[in-house]
């Protein structure tokens, strides 16, 4: 890994906020970031209690490193403010307040009663995905709705601009469109989230990274079936019409890919990649891998679409033919749409689907590096829908209920939207331990049944610094 004194990305702007970073030695040759996007402690819960019937068994429960993680933004403002009027303020022990309420939150789906003032509290000043996936990747809260954009409105370094400006690959793959907000934030800049085609455009041209993969397919419908394109508007989750022809064409850094046999080849090693080095893989559907299906059960999944596992042993493929090392993110997106529609069959198909692609990241770092070499940190962005037990509505975070191994839980839904509850966070391998040396205490997660050594909690800016002292980088923040 060559000695880099301070990271000036190229195509950076002069008035970017950039971190010095230096490399340094004995540090982890790679980093792998693991966002289960919208779960709060409940999905996990849920998930583990459907696929094996207990918790504890889970891949990750297996982690040197299990704590909490809070996740509010600087401001619930949509663009920069230049000041700091309107921060939000966080109390972490107002979330645990039993005291009685008598208001309704309205959300997009129905209304909820307020039931505990500590509902309330984690139902206000939530962050977005796109402020969130900032702070994860630049150690800097924002503004909602900035992807790697301060609240001076400057644009801001991201951790994947510094892995490849050390000589490491980047690589982004999530189950919802490439240029979501999420993985746009390990990839792009942009003063607003729903530029779609100008982050589209961005994470092809620049080139950046070695491989992305999503959904956003202009030709397929929702339900992976092939559609011809009424507007221009069809192509903007891939950059705009003219950003798709062209890597249709070949005409970019990436070599495109699209069916599932593509997808399985490349996780094989099999895959031509006709001479290029760099791969743009876009799942035949424009919505995401299995959510937006029709229905609302589980099962039946669309037979075209590979499942983030197989995207997850892909990208490795691909980052991992670098000899410096890589920074990886990988976002189970859809477990927020599932948590957005309070569906639960479909919440913990993704959180499972999800859950494997986990267990594929830990078999590659066992076979192919090691836990000296590789951090690997699995969290959320956010919680989102207050999901708790059926009696929640009598005691205050009461548990959800498991009804064994292939059976739903019982749950009650308190929201339709994100929450800024502390969530889970599960670190193992080079540089797990700086969580635990800048965690906070707080007595109120015992009602979460963890050990004492767990009911403390870290930012969500600690992902970036922890990310950034595992690659040894002195990053300013």
């Amino acid at each position: 890994m060559r000695l880099i004194k301070t990271f000036l990305i190229a195509f950076a702007a002069t008035s970017a906020i950039v971190p010095a970073a230096v490399a340094a030695d004995g540090v982890a040759k790679n980093v792998i970031v693991m966002i289960s996007d919208g779960a709060g402690i409940n999905t996990w819960h849920a998930a583990s209690y459907y696929r094996h019937g207990g918790l504890g068994h889970e891949v990750y429960d297996g982690f040197d490193t299990k704590l909490f993680m809070s996740t509010h933004p600087l401001n619930t403002n949509k663009e920069p403010t230049g000041t700091d009027e309107g921060s939000v303020k966080f109390d972490s022990a107002a979330i645990w307040d039993a005291a009685p309420v008598d208001t309704v939150f309205k959300g997009a789906i129905g209304d909820y009663a307020g039931f505990f003032a500590g509902y309330d509290y984690v139902r206000a000043d939530v962050t977005d995905s796109a402020a969130a996936a900032t702070a994860l990747a630049t150690g800097h809260k924002t503004y909602n709705n900035a992807i790697n954009w301060s609240n001076t409105d400057q644009r801001l370094t991201h951790i994947g601009e510094m892995a490849v400006e050390s000589g490491r690959a980047l690589g982004v793959i999530t189950s919802v469109q490439w240029s979501h907000a999420t993985p746009a934030g390990f990839l792009a800049h942009n003063r607003s989230r729903n530029d779609y085609v100008g982050i589209g455009k961005e994470i092809v041209e620049s080139g950046l990274a070695s491989v992305v993969m999503g959904s956003g397919h202009p030709y397929f419908d929702k339900n992976g079936k092939p559609m011809e394109p009424k507007d221009d508007a069809a192509f903007k989750y891939v950059g705009g019409k003219d950003t798709w022809e062209k890597l249709k064409a070949g005409a970019t850094d990436y070599k495109l890919i699209e069916t599932r046999a593509d997808f399985e080849a490349l996780a094989a090693g099999t895959l031509d990649l006709g001479g290029k080095t760099k791969v743009l893989g876009t799942v035949e559907n424009n919505a995401t891998l299995q959510f937006n299906r029709a229905g609302v059960a589980a099962g039946n999944l669309l037979a075209n679409e590979p499942d983030l596992p197989t995207m997850t042993r892909g990208a490795l493929e691909v980052v991992a033919k670098d000899p410096d090392g890589f920074f990886l993110m990988v976002e189970g997106g859809a477990v927020d749409w599932a948590a957005h529609a309070n569906n639960l069959p479909r919440l913990i198909e993704e959180q499972i689907d999800f859950n494997q692609s986990v267990e594929a990241v830990v078999d590659w770092v066992e076979a192919n590096s090691s836990w000296d070499d590789t951090l690997v940190i699995v969290t959320t962005d956010h919680g989102n829908g207050l999901l708790l037990g059926p009696d929640s509505d009598k005691a205050a975070y009461s548990d959800i209920v498991s009804q064994g191994a292939g059976a739903l839980p019982l749950v009650r839904w308190h929201n339709d939207n994100h929450t800024r509850e502390l969530v889970p966070l599960y670190a193992k391998g080079k540089g797990a331990d700086f969580f635990t040396t800048v965690a906070k205490a707080e007595a109120g997660l015992a009602a979460y049944h963890v050990p004492a050594e767990s009911q403390v909690f870290v930012d969500n800016t600690d992902v970036y610094k922890a990310s950034a002292k595992a690659f040894g980088f002195n990053a300013q923040y």
